[in-house]
């Protein structure tokens, strides 16, 4: 897990700003300068669409590693006004504002990964992934069974995230953790670094083989609220254990399924842990967050969003559902 870093985009010169912290962190992750160069464009063409026609703009940004793939994502969020026509406003020529109107096909085209989604009086989540020239040249996107998209944010005035979130995966099987320390800052991230340490320890553990673990890890620490699932792409099975406030969703365009987690804290109290299975549906994305989103939200509203890389939802949600007063981390999971 990376946090990401965030930038509110209302004037011109604060694109400035993003750009260099970008190239900064592309450089620290060991992207070469091809690269990194393609990060500079990006994060300038996105942040300038925002300081022109959007209202609310933010650009997050994480370095993003999947065993030897490096890479750096960059967000735009904004709360409107929206794209009626998304192909065309990534087609180079089309401007609203006499521009030349190819910034948004260049940011496609720069990056190796790149998705988004706009809805008229809504606002619009874009994301774009560069790699390292030597990864876009062979297998940029492996075959792997899951596809992950994950934001984590500090709180306001706080340079560390008091969550954290880990995942890994074996073929068909995979297990992801989220994991929120009590309070927020340097003192709660020793809580929920202490949970992703057990993690990592044991691939092969089950969810509560997992907590009841990290119970006796966490003694030490102020505790944290954690919640594990096991997945299984093959059989369309999940395995559930969490403990405190980390909420989960089952959600597709037909069901929208609660987990059920227990009262308590990891490393302080808790109750008896027990695993719960559920079925996975073909369709269905899996959703933890941390309480630092609210819990009561739906997707229900924003038809075709659910279609779209999992970063971009992870996006949506930030937007629209976090409260603003602590660390907020939300991980959305698709089976390929």
């Amino acid at each position: 897990m990376t946090p990401h870093l965030a930038f509110r985009i209302a004037e011109p010169s604060q694109v400035g700003e993003a750009r260099r912290a970008a190239v900064r962190l592309a450089t620290d992750i060991g992207l070469d300068e091809v690269a990194s160069g393609r990060v500079a464009l990006a994060v300038t063409e996105l942040g300038t669409n925002l300081s022109r026609h959007a209202t609310g703009g933010r650009l997050l940004m994480a370095a993003h590693v999947d065993g030897d793939r490096t890479g750096l994502d960059v967000l735009s969020l904004d709360d409107g006004p929206g794209m009626a026509d998304v192909g065309r406003c990534l087609a180079d020529g089309y401007s609203t504002s006499g521009t030349p109107g190819t910034g948004l096909g260049a940011v496609q085209r720069v990056c190796d990964e790149f998705s988004m989604y706009s809805l008229v009086g809504k606002g619009t989540v874009i994301f774009g992934r560069v790699l390292t020239r030597q990864e876009r040249t062979a297998a940029t996107l492996p075959a792997l069974r899951y596809v992950i998209g994950a934001i984590c944010l500090a709180a306001p005035g706080e340079m560390v995230s008091g969550d954290g979130w880990s995942f890994q995966a074996d073929g068909d099987r995979a297990s992801v953790i989220v994991a929120d320390g009590l309070g927020h800052g340097p003192v709660a991230a020793e809580a929920s670094d202490a949970a992703l340490a057990v993690f990592a320890l044991r691939p092969a553990a089950g969810p509560e083989q997992l907590l009841t673990v990290a119970h006796e890890a966490l003694r030490s620490t102020r505790g944290a609220a954690v919640a594990v699932a096991v997945l299984d792409a093959e059989a369309g099975t999940l395995v559930f254990c969490g403990a405190g406030n980390i909420a989960g969703r089952l959600i597709s365009g037909l069901a929208d399924r609660s987990l059920l987690s227990q009262h308590g804290t990891v490393g302080l109290q808790i109750r008896r842990l027990a695993d719960v299975s559920y079925e996975w549906g073909e369709h269905a994305i899996l959703v933890l967050h941390s309480d630092g989103l609210a819990t009561r939200w739906t997707l229900a509203d924003v038809g075709g969003l659910l279609q779209c890389h999992p970063v971009v939802i992870a996006g949506w949600l930030i937007r629209d559902q976090m409260r603003g007063r602590d660390d907020a981390t939300v991980v959305v999971v698709r089976r390929r």
